[in-house]
């Protein structure tokens, strides 16, 4: 078995593509429209795969998230492999650039993993990694 892709919920579809696909190098399939419901997605895929699928929908609130999603339940970051420390540290200094916070890092953390910590356009809580 193999996860075939995690879907997250947005306010903003567009802003949520444009960053996946300008910083991490995502291609997008056309939008998905659901004329009756409202409901729009896409599924971005990554290198080696991976898919995410973001959504919306017209009443869809946030008034249910926390700041950083850190103390829910349930996912609490997506993780995106890099091949070596020095592309941790450029994609660091890229999103840094364009004015996204990096949360920690660049560091090794205790378990072996070179990496730092950012949030997404909607707050959601990214890794770039690499085995130290």
């Amino acid at each position: 078995m193999k996860i075939e892709h995690i879907a997250i919920w947005t306010t903003n579809l567009e802003a949520l593509k444009s960053y996946y696909e300008t910083y991490f190098g995502a291609k997008s399939n056309d939008k998905y429209i659901n004329p009756t419901t409202g409901f729009e997605s896409y599924f971005l895929t990554f290198d080696g795969g991976a898919r995410l699928e973001i959504m919306r929908k017209p009443d869809l609130s946030e008034s249910n998230r926390n700041e950083n999603n850190q103390n829910n339940c349930g996912l609490t970051h997506l993780a995106f492999g890099a091949s070596s420390k020095e592309e941790v540290n450029q994609k660091a200094k890229t999103l840094q650039e364009a004015g996204f916070q990096i949360l920690r890092g660049p560091r090794t953390t205790g378990d072996g993993y070179y990496e730092f910590e950012t949030l997404d356009p909607d707050n959601n809580r990214l890794e770039v990694t690499t085995p130290a």
